[in-house]
C-alpha cells in the first residue's frame, strides 16, 4: 500500500473520530499524522513500527495503526468507527465544503443519512435552519452535491436540459440550412439522461464530420463517416448522427424511440418507406395513430395507437391550479400571501394549495395544532383579499410508521385537503411500506398520496411498494396519487401512471414548491405525466376552481357516504 492510501484511511479515521465527539487532541493528531504520512519521502511500507513512530508527527500509536493497516488491510479502530456510522453519512464527509462537525449536525438533528436526502434538503431549504448553517453554505454543498452526480455520467433531465439546449443552438448557428434536432433519451423526456442523440440531415454530411471534429463544442471526440461522438465539458456523452436530408425523418424515428418501440412499428409496415417526409408518415404506413417521442417506451400505446385511442397527452397550458406547496409557516422561503400572488399574477392560475408539514416533521418547523388554526385564520383573510383567486387550507400529513396520520380528527376535518406523505423510517420491506401505505390511504381524511415510494432520483431508490395494492387501494377509497414534480423525485413513476388511470384513480401534479421559483417545476411533472400518458380529464389540478371545490365537498361527504365518488 502507498502512502496516499494510507493517509486517506488515516484522514478518514480522524473525521469519524470528529464525527462521533472523540478528544479533540487525538482527533487533531490524527489529521496531523495523516498529513505527515502524505508528505513523507519515503515509502511507509517500507520501515518498521519503530522507525515509523520517530518520525515527527507520528508516534508510537500512530505508527501502530498504519503497521496494522499494511499488514491486514485495515484498522480495528476505523472498521469500529464504520460500523456505527451509516455509509451514506461517510460518503457526505467527502463533499467539498462540510467537515465532520457540520456533518454530525445535518445526520444527528435533521434525520439526513445520504448525500441524495441532503442535496434534496438543500434544495428544500431545510440547511438552513440547522445550526451553523446559512444561506450561503446550503447553495455552496448543493452545487458540490450536483456536480459529484454529473459527473458520474448520468444526468437528471433538470441538470441536461440547459447544456443540451445550448449545444442544438450553437449547432443550428453552425449549420443554419441543416434538419436538425434531439433524439433519444432527451426527445422522450425521460428522467434520467445517460447519453444525448442529435440527428443533423445535411446533403454536406462529411463536411459537418470535419467540422464538428475540428470544433472545440465537444471533447473526446471519436469520429466516423457518418457520426461523431464526444463529451460536453459537465461530462455528459453526445451522439451525433449525419444523414441526408431526404433521410431525416426516418432517422429521427429510429433514433428517438426505444428499440422495442422501433421494432414494432417497423414489423408493422408492408411497403417499404425509402425517403418519408415526416414522422406522422411512419405510423401511418404502420396503420397507426402518430405516438408523441414521450410514449416511444416499449409497445405499451401501440395498441391504443393501432385502435386511435390514444389519450390527448396533457400540457401545461391545462394546469389551472397547484397543490402541495410550502411556506415560511413550515420550511418554504416565501409567505402564503407571495406564493398566492406568483400564482395569480405570474402565472395566471385559479387557485394554490399550501400544504406545510405537520407536526411530526420537526426538521422542517411542523405545525403544532396551535399553528394549524393560526395559518387558517391568515388564509381565511387572504382569501377575503384576494380577488379571482383563492387559497386552499391543505396539509402534508406524515404517514406515521403505523400508517396513520399525525393530527387528530377534529384537526384532520378542519382542512380542505390532506396530502398524505412518509417522511420517517424509510427503511422497510415492501410488506411493511406497503401496509403502511395502505392503511393511511383508508383514511377517510386523505385526499392525496404524496411521492408514493420516496425516491430521489440517482440518490434514493425509496422504499419497495406493491405498486398495484396501492394502487388499488387509493382506488377503492377515491384517494388521488401525486406525480411529485420535483425533478428529483418524478413520483409516482410514469411507468405506473396507465395502471392508475385504467383502475380509475385520479392523478395530480405537484410542484412540491418550497419558495416561488419552486412552482416551475410544474413543468417537469408535465412531461412526466406526459410520458405515463395523463390527460387533463383525469389530472386534479387540470380542473377549474369550481370544479375542484366540488371535488374537496364530495370528499368530505364521502366520509359520511362511501357511494360519493369524484
Amino acid at each position: 500500500m502507498e502512502n496516499k492510501p494510507i493517509a486517506r484511511k488515516l484522514r478518514l479515521l480522524s473525521q469519524l473520530m470528529e464525527l462521533h465527539d472523540v478528544n479533540p487532541f487525538k482527533v487533531k493528531s490524527m489529521a496531523n499524522a495523516a498529513f505527515k504520512v502524505d508528505k513523507l519521502p519515503f515509502a511507509a511500507k517500507d520501515k518498521t513500527t519503530a522507525e515509523l513512530e520517530k518520525v515527527d508527527g507520528i508516534g508510537k500509536s500512530t505508527a501502530t495503526k498504519i503497521t496494522e493497516l499494511l499488514e491486514t488491510g485495515t484498522m480495528a479502530e476505523l472498521d469500529e468507527l464504520l460500523a456505527q456510522t451509516p455509509a451514506g453519512v461517510v460518503e457526505m464527509m467527502g463533499i467539498k465544503g462540510i467537515g465532520p462537525k457540520k456533518v454530525a449536525v445535518i445526520w444527528r438533528e435533521l434525520g439526513i443519512e445520504n448525500v441524495g436526502e441532503l442535496f434534496y434538503a438543500c434544495n428544500e431549504n431545510r440547511l438552513v435552519e440547522a445550526k451553523g448553517f446559512g444561506l450561503k453554505t446550503q447553495e455552496d454543498i448543493g452545487k458540490a452535491i450536483q456536480f459529484t452526480m454529473d459527473s458520474h455520467g448520468k444526468f437528471l433531465y433538470v441538470h441536461a436540459e440547459s447544456v443540451a439546449n445550448e449545444l442544438l443552438q450553437k449547432l443550428k448557428g453552425i449549420f443554419p440550412d441543416a434538419l436538425i434536432n434531439f433524439a433519444g433519451e432527451f426527445r422522450r423526456c425521460c428522467e434520467i439522461i445517460n447519453k444525448l442523440i442529435i440527428v443533423i440531415a445535411s446533403q454536406e454530411g462529411l463536411a459537418i464530420i470535419n467540422t464538428l471534429a475540428q470544433s472545440e463544442i465537444l471533447g473526446d471526440i471519436k469520429a466516423t463517416d457518418s457520426s461523431i461522438s464526444g463529451r460536453l465539458p459537465n461530462g455528459l456523452l453526445v451522439d451525433i448522427v449525419c444523414v441526408p436530408k431526404d433521410d431525416f425523418y426516418k432517422e429521427l424515428f429510429i433514433q428517438t424511440g426505444e428499440e422495442l418501440h422501433v421494432q414494432t412499428v417497423l414489423s408493422k409496415i408492408t411497403t417499404l418507406i425509402e425517403q418519408p417526409q415526416s414522422e406522422e408518415y411512419i405510423y401511418k404506413q404502420a396503420g397507426l395513430s402518430f405516438i408523441p417521442p414521450e410514449l416511444r417506451e416499449g409497445t405499451v400505446f401501440i395498441e391504443k395507437a393501432e385502435n386511435n385511442t390514444l389519450p390527448q397527452l396533457i400540457n401545461y397550458a391545462d394546469l389551472k391550479g397547484t397543490l402541495h406547496n410550502h411556506s415560511t409557516w413550515s420550511d418554504g422561503i416565501n409567505t402564503v400571501e407571495e406564493m398566492a400572488l406568483y400564482c395569480r399574477d405570474v402565472l395566471k392560475l385559479e387557485y394554490l394549495g399550501m400544504c406545510d408539514h405537520s407536526k411530526s416533521a420537526f426538521y422542517a418547523k411542523g405545525l403544532s395544532i396551535e399553528r394549524v388554526l393560526q395559518q387558517q385564520e391568515e388564509i381565511d383573510h387572504l382569501n377575503k383579499k384576494l380577488n379571482g383567486f383563492h387559497i386552499f387550507k391543505g396539509i402534508e400529513s406524515d404517514i406515521l410508521y403505523d400508517g396513520s396520520l399525525d393530527y387528530p380528527d377534529e384537526i384532520l376535518k378542519r382542512f380542505d385537503f390532506i396530502v398524505a406523505s412518509v417522511h420517517s423510517i424509510l427503511k422497510m420491506d415492501e410488506e411493511k411500506a406497503t401496509s403502511r401505505l395502505i392503511k393511511a390511504i383508508e383514511n377517510p381524511y386523505t385526499t392525496v398520496l404524496g411521492h408514493p415510494t420516496g425516491r430521489l432520483l440517482l440518490s434514493r431508490n425509496g422504499y419497495p411498494i406493491d405498486y398495484k395494492k396501492v394502487i388499488d387501494a387509493c382506488a377503492a377509497n377515491n384517494v388521488v396519487i401525486e406525480i411529485n414534480a420535483n425533478p428529483l423525485r418524478l413520483d409516482l413513476d410514469w411507468r405506473w401512471h396507465q395502471y392508475a388511470l385504467d383502475k380509475g384513480v385520479w392523478l395530480s401534479i405537484n410542484p412540491d414548491a418550497h419558495r416561488r421559483e419552486g412552482f416551475l417545476d410544474m413543468q417537469y411533472g408535465i412531461l412526466a405525466a406526459r410520458k405515463g400518458g395523463l390527460y387533463k380529464e383525469r389530472c386534479l389540478n387540470a380542473l377549474s376552481l369550481h370544479e375542484i371545490k366540488q371535488v374537496f365537498e364530495f370528499k368530505s361527504e364521502s366520509r359520511e357516504s362511501p357511494k360519493v365518488r369524484m
